[in-house]
Protein backbone atom coordinates (compact mmCIF):
# COMPACT_ATOMS: atom_id res chain seq x y z
CA UNK A 1 0.00 0.00 0.00
CA UNK A 2 1.45 3.33 -0.60
CA UNK A 3 1.13 6.32 1.65
CA UNK A 4 -1.83 7.88 0.25
CA UNK A 5 -3.65 4.85 0.54
CA UNK A 6 -2.72 4.23 4.27
CA UNK A 7 -3.21 7.58 5.23
CA UNK A 8 -6.74 7.65 3.99
CA UNK A 9 -7.22 4.75 5.63
CA UNK A 10 -6.54 6.30 9.06
CA UNK A 11 -8.46 8.38 8.49
CA UNK A 12 -11.55 6.63 7.98
CA UNK A 13 -11.66 6.15 4.62
CA UNK A 14 -11.41 3.26 2.27
CA UNK A 15 -9.09 4.78 -0.55
CA UNK A 16 -7.78 7.92 -1.24
CA UNK A 17 -10.45 8.11 -4.13
CA UNK A 18 -13.24 9.32 -1.71
CA UNK A 19 -11.58 12.35 -0.63
CA UNK A 20 -10.16 13.26 -3.92
CA UNK A 21 -10.53 17.44 -5.01
CA UNK A 22 -14.36 17.10 -7.06
CA UNK A 23 -12.84 19.04 -9.68
CA UNK A 24 -10.13 16.99 -10.45
CA UNK A 25 -12.25 13.99 -10.37
CA UNK A 26 -15.11 15.64 -12.77
CA UNK A 27 -12.12 16.10 -15.27
CA UNK A 28 -10.46 12.73 -14.69
CA UNK A 29 -13.62 11.57 -15.57
CA UNK A 30 -14.55 13.47 -18.91
CA UNK A 31 -11.01 12.78 -19.77
CA UNK A 32 -11.62 8.99 -19.95
CA UNK A 33 -15.18 9.28 -21.82
CA UNK A 34 -14.32 9.50 -25.20
CA UNK A 35 -11.95 6.73 -25.05
CA UNK A 36 -14.49 4.27 -23.37
CA UNK A 37 -17.53 5.58 -25.60
CA UNK A 38 -15.23 4.30 -28.75
CA UNK A 39 -14.32 1.27 -26.82
CA UNK A 40 -17.95 0.53 -26.40
CA UNK A 41 -17.76 0.70 -29.82
CA UNK A 42 -15.72 -1.16 -30.92
CA UNK A 43 -16.31 -3.90 -28.91
CA UNK A 44 -19.80 -4.23 -27.66
CA UNK A 45 -22.15 -4.56 -31.33
CA UNK A 46 -25.22 -3.17 -29.83
CA UNK A 47 -23.19 0.46 -28.63
CA UNK A 48 -21.97 0.12 -32.38
CA UNK A 49 -25.50 0.38 -33.56
CA UNK A 50 -26.78 2.70 -31.48
CA UNK A 51 -24.00 4.98 -31.41
CA UNK A 52 -23.41 5.07 -35.20
CA UNK A 53 -22.08 8.34 -36.60
CA UNK A 54 -21.42 9.84 -33.27
CA UNK A 55 -17.62 11.06 -33.08
CA UNK A 56 -16.29 9.44 -29.49
CA UNK A 57 -13.92 12.19 -29.73
CA UNK A 58 -16.56 14.93 -28.97
CA UNK A 59 -18.32 13.31 -26.30
CA UNK A 60 -15.89 14.84 -23.51
CA UNK A 61 -17.95 16.52 -21.49
CA UNK A 62 -21.56 16.55 -20.02
CA UNK A 63 -23.92 18.11 -22.18
CA UNK A 64 -22.24 15.67 -25.32
CA UNK A 65 -22.99 13.22 -22.57
CA UNK A 66 -26.67 14.05 -22.60
CA UNK A 67 -26.96 14.13 -26.64
CA UNK A 68 -26.68 10.66 -26.85
CA UNK A 69 -29.73 8.31 -26.27
CA UNK A 70 -30.62 6.68 -22.98
CA UNK A 71 -30.56 2.66 -22.90
CA UNK A 72 -33.32 1.48 -20.87
CA UNK A 73 -33.48 -2.43 -19.35
CA UNK A 74 -36.74 -2.96 -21.69
CA UNK A 75 -34.53 -2.48 -24.79
CA UNK A 76 -31.67 -4.77 -23.52
CA UNK A 77 -33.69 -7.26 -22.41
CA UNK A 78 -35.75 -7.35 -25.95
CA UNK A 79 -31.91 -7.13 -27.55
CA UNK A 80 -30.98 -10.04 -25.76
CA UNK A 81 -34.32 -12.82 -26.31
CA UNK A 82 -33.39 -11.32 -30.29
CA UNK A 83 -29.91 -12.28 -30.35
CA UNK A 84 -30.04 -15.15 -27.80
CA UNK A 85 -29.48 -17.88 -30.16
CA UNK A 86 -25.99 -15.96 -31.26
CA UNK A 87 -25.17 -13.53 -28.48
CA UNK A 88 -26.45 -14.19 -24.81
CA UNK A 89 -25.83 -10.62 -23.87
CA UNK A 90 -27.64 -9.10 -26.93
CA UNK A 91 -24.63 -7.03 -27.99
CA UNK A 92 -23.73 -5.13 -24.50
CA UNK A 93 -21.33 -6.83 -23.20
CA UNK A 94 -17.21 -6.66 -24.67
CA UNK A 95 -16.89 -10.08 -23.21
CA UNK A 96 -18.28 -13.39 -23.73
CA UNK A 97 -17.18 -17.01 -22.71
CA UNK A 98 -13.34 -17.92 -21.57
CA UNK A 99 -12.49 -19.81 -24.63
CA UNK A 100 -13.06 -16.78 -27.09
CA UNK A 101 -9.17 -15.62 -25.31
CA UNK A 102 -8.85 -15.67 -21.93
CA UNK A 103 -10.40 -12.10 -21.33
CA UNK A 104 -13.87 -13.71 -21.13
CA UNK A 105 -16.75 -13.76 -18.54
CA UNK A 106 -15.98 -15.36 -14.65
CA UNK A 107 -19.35 -15.78 -13.87
CA UNK A 108 -23.11 -15.47 -15.83
CA UNK A 109 -25.97 -14.08 -13.90
CA UNK A 110 -29.61 -14.10 -14.90
CA UNK A 111 -31.83 -11.54 -13.68
CA UNK A 112 -35.72 -11.48 -13.25
CA UNK A 113 -36.88 -11.15 -17.08
CA UNK A 114 -34.32 -13.77 -18.25
CA UNK A 115 -31.65 -10.83 -18.29
CA UNK A 116 -28.10 -11.77 -18.64
CA UNK A 117 -25.12 -10.33 -17.05
CA UNK A 118 -21.57 -11.01 -17.74
CA UNK A 119 -19.05 -10.67 -14.18
CA UNK A 120 -15.26 -10.18 -15.71
CA UNK A 121 -12.13 -11.05 -14.14
CA UNK A 122 -11.36 -8.67 -11.95
CA UNK A 123 -11.08 -8.29 -7.90
CA UNK A 124 -13.94 -6.78 -6.52
CA UNK A 125 -15.53 -6.53 -9.80
CA UNK A 126 -18.53 -4.72 -8.65
CA UNK A 127 -16.58 -2.23 -5.98
CA UNK A 128 -18.57 -2.86 -3.21
CA UNK A 129 -15.76 -2.30 -0.88
CA UNK A 130 -16.10 1.24 -0.50
CA UNK A 131 -19.32 0.40 0.75
CA UNK A 132 -18.61 -2.40 3.15
CA UNK A 133 -16.15 0.01 4.36
CA UNK A 134 -18.52 3.07 5.23
CA UNK A 135 -20.69 0.44 7.18
CA UNK A 136 -17.56 -0.03 9.49
CA UNK A 137 -16.29 -3.93 7.68
CA UNK A 138 -12.90 -4.17 8.50
CA UNK A 139 -10.09 -6.42 7.75
CA UNK A 140 -10.43 -9.54 9.71
CA UNK A 141 -13.76 -9.35 10.38
CA UNK A 142 -15.56 -12.52 9.33
CA UNK A 143 -18.91 -11.42 7.00
CA UNK A 144 -22.40 -13.57 7.28
CA UNK A 145 -23.48 -12.84 3.56
CA UNK A 146 -27.46 -13.98 3.47
CA UNK A 147 -27.73 -13.05 0.04
CA UNK A 148 -28.63 -15.07 -2.46
CA UNK A 149 -25.90 -17.19 -4.54
CA UNK A 150 -28.19 -18.43 -7.17
CA UNK A 151 -29.05 -17.16 -10.57
CA UNK A 152 -28.42 -13.15 -9.36
CA UNK A 153 -25.39 -11.97 -8.04
CA UNK A 154 -25.57 -10.01 -5.06
CA UNK A 155 -23.97 -12.84 -2.85
CA UNK A 156 -20.78 -12.94 -5.29
CA UNK A 157 -20.91 -8.74 -5.72
CA UNK A 158 -20.38 -8.58 -1.87
CA UNK A 159 -18.21 -11.49 -1.43
CA UNK A 160 -15.64 -9.96 -3.80
CA UNK A 161 -16.15 -6.14 -1.90
CA UNK A 162 -15.35 -8.36 1.61
CA UNK A 163 -12.50 -10.37 0.12
CA UNK A 164 -11.09 -7.28 -1.18
CA UNK A 165 -10.98 -5.61 2.63
CA UNK A 166 -9.11 -8.67 3.84
CA UNK A 167 -12.12 -10.45 5.18
CA UNK A 168 -13.72 -13.90 5.73
CA UNK A 169 -17.18 -15.09 3.99
CA UNK A 170 -19.55 -17.28 5.54
CA UNK A 171 -21.72 -17.90 2.70
CA UNK A 172 -25.24 -18.34 4.04
CA UNK A 173 -27.65 -17.60 1.19
CA UNK A 174 -31.22 -17.15 1.12
CA UNK A 175 -33.57 -19.00 3.77
CA UNK A 176 -33.10 -21.71 6.29
CA UNK A 177 -33.23 -19.30 9.16
CA UNK A 178 -32.56 -21.66 12.06
CA UNK A 179 -29.17 -23.16 10.06
CA UNK A 180 -28.23 -20.03 9.78
CA UNK A 181 -29.18 -18.99 13.57
CA UNK A 182 -27.08 -22.09 14.00
CA UNK A 183 -24.19 -20.63 12.15
CA UNK A 184 -24.09 -17.19 13.74
CA UNK A 185 -24.11 -18.92 17.02
CA UNK A 186 -21.18 -21.38 16.40
CA UNK A 187 -18.95 -18.94 14.05
CA UNK A 188 -19.64 -15.07 15.82
CA UNK A 189 -19.80 -12.95 12.75
CA UNK A 190 -18.87 -9.43 12.96
CA UNK A 191 -21.03 -8.10 9.95
CA UNK A 192 -23.79 -8.97 7.93
CA UNK A 193 -24.88 -8.26 4.77
CA UNK A 194 -28.46 -9.39 2.96
CA UNK A 195 -31.70 -7.38 2.75
CA UNK A 196 -33.32 -5.61 5.84
CA UNK A 197 -36.14 -7.88 6.19
CA UNK A 198 -34.00 -10.88 6.27
CA UNK A 199 -31.94 -9.67 9.35
CA UNK A 200 -34.84 -8.53 10.86
CA UNK A 201 -36.17 -12.29 10.54
CA UNK A 202 -32.92 -13.56 11.95
CA UNK A 203 -33.09 -10.99 15.03
CA UNK A 204 -36.54 -11.69 16.00
CA UNK A 205 -36.29 -15.66 15.42
CA UNK A 206 -33.58 -15.38 17.77
CA UNK A 207 -34.87 -13.89 20.25
CA UNK A 208 -37.84 -16.52 19.70
CA UNK A 209 -35.32 -19.21 20.43
CA UNK A 210 -32.66 -17.75 22.85
CA UNK A 211 -29.83 -17.82 20.26
CA UNK A 212 -27.75 -15.18 21.22
CA UNK A 213 -26.67 -12.91 18.21
CA UNK A 214 -24.32 -10.11 19.96
CA UNK A 215 -21.34 -10.89 17.72
CA UNK A 216 -23.02 -8.91 15.26
CA UNK A 217 -22.44 -5.28 15.13
CA UNK A 218 -22.27 -3.98 11.80
CA UNK A 219 -24.67 -4.34 8.46
CA UNK A 220 -24.64 -3.41 4.86
CA UNK A 221 -28.12 -3.70 3.49
CA UNK A 222 -29.58 -3.56 0.21
CA UNK A 223 -32.35 -5.02 -2.31
CA UNK A 224 -35.27 -3.29 -0.22
CA UNK A 225 -36.22 0.38 1.03
CA UNK A 226 -34.92 0.47 4.55
CA UNK A 227 -36.55 2.93 6.51
CA UNK A 228 -35.47 4.98 9.61
CA UNK A 229 -37.70 3.07 11.64
CA UNK A 230 -36.08 0.00 10.75
CA UNK A 231 -32.68 1.19 11.55
CA UNK A 232 -33.57 2.15 15.08
CA UNK A 233 -34.64 -1.45 15.55
CA UNK A 234 -31.54 -2.57 14.47
CA UNK A 235 -29.48 -0.10 16.43
CA UNK A 236 -31.74 -0.99 19.66
CA UNK A 237 -30.24 -5.24 19.14
CA UNK A 238 -26.80 -3.86 19.25
CA UNK A 239 -26.12 -3.78 14.92
CA UNK A 240 -25.51 -0.10 13.23
CA UNK A 241 -27.00 -1.08 9.75
CA UNK A 242 -25.91 1.07 6.72
CA UNK A 243 -27.54 0.54 3.39
CA UNK A 244 -26.36 0.68 -0.55
CA UNK A 245 -27.77 1.20 -3.79
CA UNK A 246 -26.21 -1.51 -6.32
CA UNK A 247 -27.63 -3.53 -9.52
CA UNK A 248 -26.73 -6.56 -11.62
CA UNK A 249 -25.62 -4.67 -14.64
CA UNK A 250 -23.72 -1.55 -12.87
CA UNK A 251 -21.92 -2.91 -9.52
CA UNK A 252 -22.14 -0.50 -6.35
CA UNK A 253 -23.92 2.89 -7.74
CA UNK A 254 -24.10 5.02 -4.08
CA UNK A 255 -23.63 3.83 -0.17
CA UNK A 256 -24.93 5.85 2.82
CA UNK A 257 -22.13 7.28 5.66
CA UNK A 258 -22.01 7.41 9.13
CA UNK A 259 -23.25 10.75 8.28
CA UNK A 260 -26.81 9.23 7.71
CA UNK A 261 -27.61 11.82 5.26
CA UNK A 262 -28.25 10.35 1.34
CA UNK A 263 -25.91 8.05 -0.21
CA UNK A 264 -22.39 9.26 -1.95
CA UNK A 265 -22.21 7.97 -5.40
CA UNK A 266 -19.10 5.41 -5.93
CA UNK A 267 -16.36 6.23 -7.49
CA UNK A 268 -16.20 5.58 -11.58
CA UNK A 269 -19.10 6.14 -12.79
CA UNK A 270 -20.76 9.45 -14.33
CA UNK A 271 -24.31 10.08 -13.04
CA UNK A 272 -27.14 12.08 -14.01
CA UNK A 273 -30.87 12.47 -13.16
CA UNK A 274 -33.20 12.92 -16.30
CA UNK A 275 -37.07 13.64 -17.05
CA UNK A 276 -38.31 10.46 -16.57
CA UNK A 277 -39.22 9.19 -20.57
CA UNK A 278 -36.54 10.97 -21.78
CA UNK A 279 -32.79 11.48 -22.29
CA UNK A 280 -33.19 15.16 -20.57
CA UNK A 281 -30.95 15.56 -17.65
CA UNK A 282 -32.61 17.83 -15.03
CA UNK A 283 -31.13 20.32 -12.53
CA UNK A 284 -29.83 19.43 -9.40
CA UNK A 285 -32.74 18.94 -6.54
CA UNK A 286 -35.21 17.93 -9.28
CA UNK A 287 -36.32 14.15 -8.70
CA UNK A 288 -36.17 11.91 -11.84
CA UNK A 289 -34.44 9.05 -13.92
CA UNK A 290 -30.96 7.79 -12.56
CA UNK A 291 -28.92 7.05 -15.27
CA UNK A 292 -25.11 5.89 -14.98
CA UNK A 293 -22.69 5.61 -17.26
CA UNK A 294 -20.16 2.60 -16.59
CA UNK A 295 -16.43 2.72 -17.08
CA UNK A 296 -16.10 -1.19 -16.76
CA UNK A 297 -14.40 -2.38 -19.93
CA UNK A 298 -16.49 -5.62 -20.07
CA UNK A 299 -19.54 -4.31 -19.66
CA UNK A 300 -19.30 -0.65 -21.17
CA UNK A 301 -23.26 0.43 -20.21
CA UNK A 302 -23.18 3.86 -21.90
CA UNK A 303 -26.40 6.57 -20.31
CA UNK A 304 -27.86 2.90 -18.91
CA UNK A 305 -31.64 4.14 -17.27
CA UNK A 306 -31.90 2.37 -14.01
CA UNK A 307 -35.51 2.91 -13.74
CA UNK A 308 -35.07 4.58 -10.44
CA UNK A 309 -36.05 7.65 -8.97
CA UNK A 310 -33.83 10.41 -6.97
CA UNK A 311 -32.07 13.50 -6.92
CA UNK A 312 -29.03 15.18 -6.19
CA UNK A 313 -28.76 16.50 -2.46
CA UNK A 314 -26.52 19.79 -2.30
CA UNK A 315 -23.30 20.22 -0.90
CA UNK A 316 -20.52 17.43 0.48
CA UNK A 317 -21.10 14.47 3.07
CA UNK A 318 -19.92 15.27 6.30
CA UNK A 319 -17.60 12.58 6.27
CA UNK A 320 -15.50 14.43 3.89
CA UNK A 321 -15.93 11.92 1.42
CA UNK A 322 -16.60 14.40 -1.46
CA UNK A 323 -17.88 12.89 -4.27
CA UNK A 324 -22.29 14.15 -5.26
CA UNK A 325 -24.98 12.19 -2.51
CA UNK A 326 -27.91 11.28 -3.98
CA UNK A 327 -31.48 11.10 -1.72
CA UNK A 328 -31.53 7.15 -2.55
CA UNK A 329 -34.10 5.51 -3.80
CA UNK A 330 -37.27 7.74 -4.57
CA UNK A 331 -39.63 5.05 -6.23
CA UNK A 332 -39.98 3.89 -10.29
CA UNK A 333 -39.19 5.86 -13.20
CA UNK A 334 -40.75 3.27 -15.55
CA UNK A 335 -44.33 4.90 -14.97
CA UNK A 336 -47.18 3.79 -17.09
CA UNK A 337 -51.27 3.01 -16.40
CA UNK A 338 -54.02 1.37 -17.93
CA UNK A 339 -56.86 3.87 -19.22
CA UNK A 340 -60.14 2.57 -20.98
CA UNK A 341 -57.93 -0.23 -21.97
CA UNK A 342 -55.17 1.97 -23.48
CA UNK A 343 -51.66 2.24 -22.17
CA UNK A 344 -50.22 5.72 -21.39
CA UNK A 345 -46.57 5.67 -20.77
CA UNK A 346 -44.00 8.78 -19.31
CA UNK A 347 -42.63 8.91 -22.42
CA UNK A 348 -45.93 9.91 -23.95
CA UNK A 349 -46.37 12.35 -21.47
CA UNK A 350 -42.57 13.77 -22.06
CA UNK A 351 -43.59 14.07 -25.50
CA UNK A 352 -46.84 16.35 -25.40
CA UNK A 353 -44.55 18.80 -23.18
CA UNK A 354 -41.76 18.87 -25.53
CA UNK A 355 -43.96 19.92 -28.21
CA UNK A 356 -44.90 23.26 -25.25
CA UNK A 357 -41.58 23.83 -24.35
CA UNK A 358 -42.68 27.45 -22.48
CA UNK A 359 -44.55 24.92 -19.91
CA UNK A 360 -43.60 23.89 -17.00
CA UNK A 361 -43.49 20.71 -14.97
CA UNK A 362 -46.76 18.54 -15.73
CA UNK A 363 -48.66 15.17 -14.13
CA UNK A 364 -51.36 13.41 -15.69
CA UNK A 365 -53.88 12.63 -13.18
CA UNK A 366 -56.00 9.05 -13.71
CA UNK A 367 -58.93 9.21 -11.77
CA UNK A 368 -62.91 8.01 -11.31
CA UNK A 369 -63.86 5.12 -10.75
CA UNK A 370 -62.47 1.88 -12.27
CA UNK A 371 -64.25 2.02 -16.41
CA UNK A 372 -64.89 5.36 -15.47
CA UNK A 373 -61.62 6.46 -16.13
CA UNK A 374 -61.15 10.30 -16.61
CA UNK A 375 -57.45 12.10 -17.31
CA UNK A 376 -56.38 15.40 -16.56
CA UNK A 377 -52.71 17.13 -17.31
CA UNK A 378 -51.91 19.26 -14.07
CA UNK A 379 -49.55 21.81 -15.80
CA UNK A 380 -46.87 24.44 -13.58
CA UNK A 381 -48.03 27.76 -15.66
CA UNK A 382 -51.10 29.27 -14.13
CA UNK A 383 -50.76 32.36 -16.07
CA UNK A 384 -50.63 30.65 -19.19
CA UNK A 385 -54.41 29.90 -18.65
CA UNK A 386 -55.38 33.38 -20.49
CA UNK A 387 -53.17 32.30 -23.68
CA UNK A 388 -56.27 31.78 -26.02
CA UNK A 389 -56.46 28.51 -27.25
CA UNK A 390 -53.70 27.28 -25.49
CA UNK A 391 -55.41 24.45 -23.87
CA UNK A 392 -57.35 23.11 -26.67
CA UNK A 393 -54.11 22.76 -28.51
CA UNK A 394 -52.54 20.74 -25.54
CA UNK A 395 -56.04 18.91 -25.77
CA UNK A 396 -55.77 18.27 -29.23
CA UNK A 397 -51.90 16.95 -28.50
CA UNK A 398 -52.95 14.42 -25.52
CA UNK A 399 -55.18 12.60 -28.07
CA UNK A 400 -52.80 12.74 -30.90
CA UNK A 401 -50.39 10.93 -28.63
CA UNK A 402 -51.97 8.97 -26.09
CA UNK A 403 -55.50 8.27 -28.33
CA UNK A 404 -57.44 9.08 -25.14
CA UNK A 405 -58.95 12.38 -23.90
CA UNK A 406 -58.08 14.56 -21.18
CA UNK A 407 -58.48 18.09 -19.83
CA UNK A 408 -55.88 20.69 -18.95
CA UNK A 409 -55.76 21.74 -15.50
CA UNK A 410 -53.61 24.57 -14.58
CA UNK A 411 -51.41 24.90 -11.41
CA UNK A 412 -49.35 27.60 -9.87
CA UNK A 413 -45.54 27.59 -10.05
CA UNK A 414 -44.36 24.74 -7.62
CA UNK A 415 -47.47 23.59 -6.74
CA UNK A 416 -46.72 19.49 -7.97
CA UNK A 417 -44.74 17.93 -5.54
CA UNK A 418 -41.33 17.23 -6.55
CA UNK A 419 -41.17 13.39 -6.27
CA UNK A 420 -40.64 12.67 -10.22
CA UNK A 421 -44.00 11.46 -10.14
CA UNK A 422 -45.46 12.09 -13.96
CA UNK A 423 -48.64 9.99 -14.06
CA UNK A 424 -50.40 9.99 -10.91
CA UNK A 425 -53.64 7.05 -10.67
CA UNK A 426 -55.70 8.47 -8.18
CA UNK A 427 -58.78 5.88 -9.00
CA UNK A 428 -60.61 4.17 -6.96
CA UNK A 429 -60.37 0.34 -6.72
CA UNK A 430 -63.23 -0.50 -4.50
Amino acid sequence: MNKNFCAARDAGFCDPLEIADPDERERALMAALPAQIQHAKAAAPAFAELFAGIDAAGVNSRAALARLPVTRKAELQARQQRLRCTDAFGGYSAIGWAARGGRGAKRVFQSPGGVYEPQGQGADYWRVARALFAAGVRAGDLLHNSFSYHLTPAGSMMEGGAHALGCTVFPAGVGNTELQLQAINDLRPQAYVGTPSFLRILLEKATELGVPTASLSKALLSGEAFTPSLRDWFLARGVAAYQCYASADLGLIAYETSAREGLVLAEGLIVEIVRPGTAEPLPDGEVGELVVTSFNPDYPLIRFGTGDLSAVLPGRCPTGRSNTRIKGWLGRADQSVKVRGMFVHAAQVAEIMRRFPALGRARLVVEGALAQDRMSLHIEAQAMAAVEGLSEQIEATIREVTKLRSEVVWAAPGSLANDGLVIEDARSYH
